[in-house]
């Protein structure tokens, strides 16, 4: 038996980028689902639609919390 080394993480692009779903957004913000709609049909926060869900990229997530910080500071 062959004693294995733990995984480092990876990092790069060929990182796979966390998706959120609508309700993992909802909770991160606590806001409602509309708030949620409303900020992605006004392109205030990215998404990808896969099928007939959306998906939410951690990164947009992320972005959309540092611009409104940078609002909330001018």
């Amino acid at each position: 038996m062959t004693a294995r080394a733990p995984a480092a993480p990876h990092q790069g692009p060929s990182t796979p980028e966390e998706l959120l779903t609508v309700p993992q957004v909802m909770a991160r913000l606590h806001l409602g689902r509309s708030a949620v709609y409303h900020l992605l049909r006004t392109r205030q926060l990215a998404s990808i639609t896969l099928g007939r869900s959306r998906r939410i990229p951690a990164h947009a997530l992320t972005d959309f919390i540092h611009t409104r910080l940078e609002q909330e500071a001018a």
